[in-house]
């Protein structure tokens, strides 16, 4: 897929000037970014793709994979020609000035927040109707608020927790793979829905172009690892065997969970759920409805978690480097967690929670990292006359050319109340991008 290029300069020559520690294997980096990727997307959005693609739901999911794995080529290059933590905020800076990396930033900032807001409703859907019913709306708020407690308390108990319910919500997809087949193999299931490609509403290339769109949320976290390049021991050549071979394995995941949902279950009822999974697993019986919706409960609380986490972190980051005011970088004394911080990114989720839907949010999500992925996709080609690290890898020109018209095509396919909620979001990041820099000139100007 791609070629390195080859500098006279030895490993151990690139791991100097750096202030981190690099302790990360090539199989601890895959880990960490599967772990990132395979998340609680697809436990919410599966019956979503099936509203829009039918049921053949692996396609557009294939399809989102492939155009993943276009940007991913861009961040392999990026991230081991500027090993270093600060990612598309990073890149854009480096390509296009301060302005262009603050909205990158930000926008990167405001993913995250609606993508933690997508899942505190989906955390409120049919899996805990399981349980117990209440007001999905009012789940959302709650369960935002215990996020935040969670995520103040401190990132070592965040980070433990995590570990458990990686291995949790990965047994649970794989449950879903078998009961598939089982409901097959006993005759109960339905193979011909696979090849069943659009609805009465979309042909075949829209059902596939805009299940995409819903589709690349399940992928995205694999930009987020670029931040760790710097603590990797050989990052020109852990990084991309790592990304490209979790992007691989989560797809493939995807993939056989999608056939399975949509084998198992009526395309029509599986696009009513807000719960998908679970009808995979009452459809076929044996296992307890309640168990399995504990286990995609626990997936879902994982992704926001961590989600939040990111979100914090990076709004503290961009306060301590003064793209943000600085009343976001006070933490508690004890816990040293940034309250602040934690406070910002958890109030404008929940409003975003009481005014979408998952596949609303989820979309506003894919439009936001559309603009930071077009940013990174553009930035690789620009940054070409500067020779970063050497020994980096180096994507070909064409994927980089075609991530960038990857980007404009999905983003014809989001909705018009998706596109005035994301630019809304974009517009308040450029405005508080010229107010930043004007600044930074500012105070340049008086010394």
């Amino acid at each position: 897929m791609a070629r390195t290029v080859r500098n006279t300069a030895s490993a151990t020559g690139a791991q100097e000037g750096t202030a981190l520690r690099r302790a990360l294997t090539t199989p601890l980096l895959y880990f960490f970014i599967l772990g990132d990727v395979l998340g609680a997307g697809v436990y919410v959005l599966v019956g979503q793709i099936a509203a829009d693609a039918g049921g053949a739901v692996w396609v557009p999911l294939v399809v989102a994979l492939l155009l993943a794995m276009l940007t991913a080529a861009s961040y392999a290059e990026l991230a081991t020609k500027y090993p270093r933590a600060g990612g598309a905020s990073h890149y854009a800076t480096r390509a296009f000035g301060p302005f262009a990396g603050f909205v990158a930033g930000f926008c990167m900032l405001a993913a995250g927040v609606v993508s933690v807001a997508a899942l505190a409703r989906g955390f409120g859907g049919d899996y805990l109707s399981a349980f117990v019913t209440l007001p999905v709306w009012l789940v959302a708020v709650l369960f935002l608020a215990l996020l935040a407690l969670v995520n103040a308390r401190g990132i070592k108990e965040s980070t433990r927790a995590n570990v458990v319910a990686t291995v949790v919500e990965v047994g649970g997809l794989a449950v879903i793979v078998v009961l598939g087949a089982w409901l097959l193999l006993r005759g109960d299931g339905d193979a011909g829905r696979l090849t069943q490609l659009g609805t009465s509403e979309k042909g075949a290339a829209a059902a596939v172009l805009s299940g995409a769109v819903l589709a690349y949320y399940s992928f995205v976290g694999f930009e987020t690892s670029v931040n760790v390049a710097e603590e990797t021991r050989d990052p020109r050549r852990s990084y991309p065997r790592a990304l490209f071979g979790a992007l691989a394995t989560a797809g493939a995941v995807y993939v056989l969970v999608g056939m399975a949902a949509s084998a198992a279950v009526p395309t029509a009822r599986l696009a009513g759920s807000s719960g998908p999974l679970l009808e995979v697993v009452e459809e076929a019986g044996g296992v307890p409805p309640r168990l399995f919706s504990a286990i995609a409960l626990v997936a879902v609380a994982n992704g926001a978690l961590l989600t939040g986490i990111m979100s914090s972190r990076l709004a503290y980051g961009m306060a301590k480097d003064g793209l943000l005011p600085a009343a976001l970088t006070k933490v508690l004394p004890g816990r040293r967690t940034p309250w602040a911080a934690i406070a910002a990114t958890s109030l404008p989720a929940m409003l975003l929670a009481l005014t979408g839907g998952v596949a609303t949010l989820a979309s506003t999500l894919v439009l936001l990292l559309l603009v930071v992925f077009l940013m990174v996709n553009t930035a690789v080609l620009v940054l070409r006359r500067d020779p970063g690290e050497a020994d980096h890898f180096r994507t070909p020109t064409a994927l980089p050319v075609l991530g960038i018209a990857s980007c404009a095509v999905l983003a014809t396919q989001i909705e018009a109340q998706v596109w005035l909620r994301g630019l809304t979001i974009v517009a308040v990041g450029t405005v508080c991008a010229a107010l930043t820099v004007a600044r930074r000139t500012g105070r340049a100007d008086h010394r």
